[in-house]
Protein backbone atom coordinates (compact mmCIF):
# COMPACT_ATOMS: atom_id res chain seq x y z
CA UNK A 1 0.00 0.00 0.00
CA UNK A 2 1.33 3.30 -1.08
CA UNK A 3 -0.03 6.23 0.55
CA UNK A 4 0.63 10.17 -0.89
CA UNK A 5 0.06 13.04 1.58
CA UNK A 6 -0.85 16.41 -0.38
CA UNK A 7 -1.61 20.06 0.92
CA UNK A 8 -1.01 23.59 -0.33
CA UNK A 9 -0.16 27.25 1.30
CA UNK A 10 0.65 30.58 0.72
CA UNK A 11 2.18 33.38 3.07
CA UNK A 12 2.24 30.93 5.74
CA UNK A 13 4.77 33.08 7.95
CA UNK A 14 2.48 36.30 7.26
CA UNK A 15 -0.64 34.77 8.78
CA UNK A 16 1.33 32.28 10.93
CA UNK A 17 0.15 29.20 9.68
CA UNK A 18 1.32 25.86 11.40
CA UNK A 19 1.96 24.45 8.15
CA UNK A 20 5.18 22.77 9.02
CA UNK A 21 3.40 21.32 12.30
CA UNK A 22 0.66 19.68 9.78
CA UNK A 23 3.48 18.40 7.33
CA UNK A 24 5.47 16.49 9.77
CA UNK A 25 1.97 15.38 11.37
CA UNK A 26 1.42 13.07 8.74
CA UNK A 27 5.18 12.56 7.59
CA UNK A 28 4.90 9.24 9.23
CA UNK A 29 2.77 7.09 7.38
CA UNK A 30 3.30 8.64 3.84
CA UNK A 31 5.79 7.52 1.34
CA UNK A 32 5.64 11.25 0.17
CA UNK A 33 3.91 14.91 0.95
CA UNK A 34 2.89 17.16 -2.19
CA UNK A 35 2.98 20.65 -0.85
CA UNK A 36 1.68 23.30 -3.06
CA UNK A 37 2.92 26.60 -2.48
CA UNK A 38 1.31 29.32 -3.82
CA UNK A 39 3.18 32.88 -5.04
CA UNK A 40 3.37 34.33 -1.24
CA UNK A 41 4.49 37.76 0.54
CA UNK A 42 6.87 35.71 2.49
CA UNK A 43 8.98 33.42 2.76
CA UNK A 44 6.63 30.36 2.95
CA UNK A 45 9.09 28.70 -0.01
CA UNK A 46 11.97 28.47 1.99
CA UNK A 47 10.23 27.36 4.97
CA UNK A 48 8.68 24.70 3.60
CA UNK A 49 12.31 23.89 1.60
CA UNK A 50 13.62 23.58 5.54
CA UNK A 51 11.95 20.24 6.49
CA UNK A 52 14.49 17.97 6.58
CA UNK A 53 12.53 14.87 4.54
CA UNK A 54 13.26 13.39 1.21
CA UNK A 55 9.34 12.63 1.32
CA UNK A 56 8.50 16.21 0.18
CA UNK A 57 7.63 16.85 -3.21
CA UNK A 58 7.21 21.08 -3.76
CA UNK A 59 5.02 22.38 -6.74
CA UNK A 60 4.83 26.26 -7.42
CA UNK A 61 1.79 27.38 -7.94
CA UNK A 62 0.04 31.24 -8.92
CA UNK A 63 -2.57 31.75 -7.33
CA UNK A 64 -5.47 33.14 -9.57
CA UNK A 65 -6.91 36.12 -7.25
CA UNK A 66 -9.70 36.82 -9.69
CA UNK A 67 -11.72 33.42 -8.63
CA UNK A 68 -13.60 35.80 -5.53
CA UNK A 69 -16.95 33.68 -5.68
CA UNK A 70 -17.19 30.91 -2.35
CA UNK A 71 -13.20 30.66 -2.21
CA UNK A 72 -12.88 28.88 -5.10
CA UNK A 73 -9.16 29.56 -5.71
CA UNK A 74 -8.96 27.17 -2.32
CA UNK A 75 -10.17 24.23 -3.95
CA UNK A 76 -8.00 24.64 -7.61
CA UNK A 77 -5.25 24.88 -5.38
CA UNK A 78 -5.91 21.65 -4.07
CA UNK A 79 -6.49 20.21 -6.81
CA UNK A 80 -3.35 21.10 -8.03
CA UNK A 81 -1.61 18.99 -5.05
CA UNK A 82 -3.58 16.32 -5.59
CA UNK A 83 -3.05 16.06 -8.88
CA UNK A 84 0.63 15.86 -8.32
CA UNK A 85 0.67 13.15 -6.30
CA UNK A 86 2.46 9.70 -7.57
CA UNK A 87 0.16 7.55 -9.80
CA UNK A 88 0.94 4.28 -8.26
CA UNK A 89 -0.44 5.59 -4.91
CA UNK A 90 -3.20 3.92 -3.55
CA UNK A 91 -4.54 6.93 -1.15
CA UNK A 92 -4.34 10.57 -0.50
CA UNK A 93 -4.14 11.92 3.11
CA UNK A 94 -5.08 15.68 2.63
CA UNK A 95 -4.19 18.47 5.62
CA UNK A 96 -4.74 22.29 5.24
CA UNK A 97 -2.01 24.66 6.76
CA UNK A 98 -3.71 24.68 9.82
CA UNK A 99 -4.65 21.26 10.61
CA UNK A 100 -2.47 19.00 12.32
CA UNK A 101 -3.28 15.15 13.04
CA UNK A 102 -2.04 13.98 16.55
CA UNK A 103 0.35 11.01 16.90
CA UNK A 104 -1.57 9.00 18.73
CA UNK A 105 -4.49 8.66 15.74
CA UNK A 106 -1.77 7.71 12.92
CA UNK A 107 -1.78 3.76 13.69
CA UNK A 108 -6.12 4.14 13.35
CA UNK A 109 -5.74 6.09 10.21
CA UNK A 110 -2.98 3.67 8.43
CA UNK A 111 -4.61 0.23 9.78
CA UNK A 112 -8.31 2.06 7.98
CA UNK A 113 -6.56 2.63 4.71
CA UNK A 114 -6.01 -1.47 4.99
CA UNK A 115 -9.02 -2.70 6.21
CA UNK A 116 -10.62 -0.59 3.00
CA UNK A 117 -7.88 -1.05 0.92
CA UNK A 118 -9.49 -4.09 -1.38
CA UNK A 119 -13.09 -2.58 -0.97
CA UNK A 120 -13.70 -0.39 -4.07
CA UNK A 121 -16.61 1.04 -2.42
CA UNK A 122 -15.25 3.05 0.12
CA UNK A 123 -13.71 6.15 -1.47
CA UNK A 124 -12.94 8.41 1.58
CA UNK A 125 -12.30 8.49 5.48
CA UNK A 126 -14.10 10.38 7.70
CA UNK A 127 -12.61 12.34 10.52
CA UNK A 128 -14.42 14.30 13.89
CA UNK A 129 -12.76 17.59 13.10
CA UNK A 130 -11.90 19.67 16.60
CA UNK A 131 -12.23 22.88 16.50
CA UNK A 132 -9.92 25.18 18.53
CA UNK A 133 -10.72 28.62 19.23
CA UNK A 134 -8.71 31.19 20.79
CA UNK A 135 -6.04 29.24 22.34
CA UNK A 136 -4.83 25.85 22.53
CA UNK A 137 -6.72 25.24 25.36
CA UNK A 138 -10.43 25.65 23.98
CA UNK A 139 -12.25 23.83 21.39
CA UNK A 140 -15.30 25.65 19.74
CA UNK A 141 -18.10 23.06 20.64
CA UNK A 142 -21.75 24.30 18.42
CA UNK A 143 -23.78 23.10 16.04
CA UNK A 144 -22.37 25.48 13.88
CA UNK A 145 -18.82 24.20 13.36
CA UNK A 146 -18.03 21.47 11.21
CA UNK A 147 -18.38 18.02 12.96
CA UNK A 148 -17.10 15.93 10.64
CA UNK A 149 -14.76 15.98 7.25
CA UNK A 150 -12.99 13.77 4.77
CA UNK A 151 -9.43 13.69 4.82
CA UNK A 152 -8.26 10.63 3.17
CA UNK A 153 -9.50 9.57 0.00
CA UNK A 154 -8.38 7.08 -3.38
CA UNK A 155 -5.91 8.09 -5.35
CA UNK A 156 -8.82 8.59 -8.31
CA UNK A 157 -8.73 12.23 -10.47
CA UNK A 158 -12.58 11.71 -11.04
CA UNK A 159 -12.38 12.92 -7.16
CA UNK A 160 -12.23 16.98 -6.66
CA UNK A 161 -12.05 19.25 -3.96
CA UNK A 162 -15.37 20.75 -2.82
CA UNK A 163 -16.52 24.58 -2.93
CA UNK A 164 -13.81 26.52 -0.89
CA UNK A 165 -11.69 23.38 -0.42
CA UNK A 166 -13.29 22.00 2.86
CA UNK A 167 -14.19 18.60 1.46
CA UNK A 168 -14.37 16.68 -2.09
CA UNK A 169 -16.58 15.27 -4.39
CA UNK A 170 -16.77 12.67 -7.40
CA UNK A 171 -17.95 13.95 -10.47
CA UNK A 172 -20.23 16.04 -8.11
CA UNK A 173 -21.67 13.34 -6.31
CA UNK A 174 -21.05 13.04 -2.62
CA UNK A 175 -18.05 10.25 -1.76
CA UNK A 176 -19.04 7.23 0.11
CA UNK A 177 -16.60 7.03 3.16
CA UNK A 178 -15.96 5.35 6.03
CA UNK A 179 -15.70 6.61 9.56
CA UNK A 180 -11.95 6.19 11.16
CA UNK A 181 -13.20 7.97 14.83
CA UNK A 182 -10.55 9.91 14.56
CA UNK A 183 -9.59 13.03 14.81
CA UNK A 184 -8.36 16.03 12.93
CA UNK A 185 -7.14 18.91 15.06
CA UNK A 186 -8.12 22.41 13.10
CA UNK A 187 -5.77 25.30 14.70
CA UNK A 188 -7.01 28.01 12.25
CA UNK A 189 -8.56 29.91 15.13
CA UNK A 190 -5.67 30.24 17.35
CA UNK A 191 -3.59 33.09 16.12
CA UNK A 192 -2.69 36.23 17.69
CA UNK A 193 -5.63 38.29 17.78
CA UNK A 194 -3.61 41.14 15.51
CA UNK A 195 -2.62 38.25 12.96
CA UNK A 196 -6.19 36.79 13.15
CA UNK A 197 -7.65 39.83 12.00
CA UNK A 198 -5.75 40.05 9.00
CA UNK A 199 -6.76 36.54 8.34
CA UNK A 200 -10.16 37.42 8.21
CA UNK A 201 -9.68 40.03 6.05
CA UNK A 202 -7.72 38.24 3.42
CA UNK A 203 -10.36 35.23 3.49
CA UNK A 204 -13.29 37.42 2.63
CA UNK A 205 -11.30 39.06 -0.26
CA UNK A 206 -11.53 35.42 -1.72
CA UNK A 207 -15.01 35.08 -1.50
CA UNK A 208 -16.21 38.83 -1.73
CA UNK A 209 -15.62 41.19 -4.62
CA UNK A 210 -13.79 44.86 -3.89
CA UNK A 211 -17.39 46.46 -3.84
CA UNK A 212 -18.25 43.99 -1.12
CA UNK A 213 -15.03 44.61 0.99
CA UNK A 214 -15.24 48.49 0.61
CA UNK A 215 -19.19 48.42 2.13
CA UNK A 216 -19.54 45.45 4.27
CA UNK A 217 -16.25 44.97 5.56
CA UNK A 218 -15.40 46.49 8.74
CA UNK A 219 -11.40 46.50 9.24
CA UNK A 220 -10.44 46.07 12.82
CA UNK A 221 -6.96 46.08 14.68
CA UNK A 222 -7.67 42.91 15.96
CA UNK A 223 -10.37 40.10 16.35
CA UNK A 224 -12.22 39.98 18.75
CA UNK A 225 -12.18 36.61 20.59
CA UNK A 226 -15.35 36.98 23.26
CA UNK A 227 -17.88 36.67 20.35
CA UNK A 228 -18.71 32.95 20.43
CA UNK A 229 -21.49 31.01 21.67
CA UNK A 230 -19.97 27.70 23.44
CA UNK A 231 -16.35 26.79 24.31
CA UNK A 232 -15.39 23.93 26.05
CA UNK A 233 -11.95 23.09 27.60
CA UNK A 234 -9.66 20.48 26.09
CA UNK A 235 -8.54 18.07 28.45
CA UNK A 236 -5.99 15.84 25.88
CA UNK A 237 -2.54 16.23 25.67
CA UNK A 238 -1.64 18.46 22.52
CA UNK A 239 -0.09 16.47 19.43
CA UNK A 240 4.01 16.19 19.64
CA UNK A 241 4.71 18.51 16.56
CA UNK A 242 2.88 21.45 18.48
CA UNK A 243 4.70 21.29 21.68
CA UNK A 244 7.09 24.28 20.10
CA UNK A 245 4.14 26.80 19.14
CA UNK A 246 2.81 25.80 22.03
CA UNK A 247 4.97 27.24 24.28
CA UNK A 248 5.61 30.62 21.66
CA UNK A 249 1.87 31.35 22.41
CA UNK A 250 2.46 35.33 22.24
CA UNK A 251 -1.24 36.68 23.54
CA UNK A 252 -3.50 36.38 26.73
CA UNK A 253 -6.83 34.75 26.08
CA UNK A 254 -9.29 35.16 28.63
CA UNK A 255 -11.86 32.78 28.98
CA UNK A 256 -15.80 33.53 30.93
CA UNK A 257 -18.04 31.71 30.39
CA UNK A 258 -20.65 34.29 31.59
CA UNK A 259 -19.50 36.25 28.65
CA UNK A 260 -20.58 33.76 25.81
CA UNK A 261 -22.54 35.78 22.86
CA UNK A 262 -25.89 34.10 23.50
CA UNK A 263 -26.86 31.91 20.34
CA UNK A 264 -30.40 31.62 19.08
CA UNK A 265 -32.60 29.63 20.68
CA UNK A 266 -32.15 26.94 17.70
CA UNK A 267 -28.45 26.61 18.36
CA UNK A 268 -29.00 26.83 21.89
CA UNK A 269 -31.32 24.06 21.56
CA UNK A 270 -28.97 22.08 18.64
CA UNK A 271 -26.30 22.07 21.03
CA UNK A 272 -27.52 20.70 23.95
CA UNK A 273 -29.44 17.77 21.90
CA UNK A 274 -26.02 17.10 20.41
CA UNK A 275 -24.28 16.89 23.77
CA UNK A 276 -27.22 14.97 25.46
CA UNK A 277 -28.28 12.46 23.08
CA UNK A 278 -25.89 12.77 20.15
CA UNK A 279 -28.68 13.41 18.13
CA UNK A 280 -27.88 15.73 15.30
CA UNK A 281 -31.03 17.36 13.07
CA UNK A 282 -30.48 19.52 10.63
CA UNK A 283 -26.36 19.59 10.29
CA UNK A 284 -25.58 19.63 6.61
CA UNK A 285 -23.37 15.99 5.81
CA UNK A 286 -20.71 16.08 2.57
CA UNK A 287 -20.35 13.02 2.42
CA UNK A 288 -22.98 9.19 2.46
CA UNK A 289 -21.38 7.07 5.53
CA UNK A 290 -21.29 3.18 4.78
CA UNK A 291 -22.52 0.55 7.32
CA UNK A 292 -20.33 -2.04 7.76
Amino acid sequence: MKVSGFTFVRNAIKFDYPVIESIRSILPICDEVVVAVGNSEDGTLDLIKSIDSPKIKIIETIWDDSLREGGYVLAVETDKAFAAISPDSDWAIYVQADEVFHEKELPKIKAGMEKYLADKRVEGLLFRYVNFFGSFDYIADSHKWWKNEIRVIRNDKQIHSWKDAMSFRKNGKLLHVKDLHADCFHYGWVKHPAVMAQKIESFNKMWHDDEWMETKFTKVDEFDYTNIDNLIRYEGTPPKVMAERIKRMNWEFSFDPTELVKASLRIRFLNWLNNSTGWEIGRFKNYKLLKD
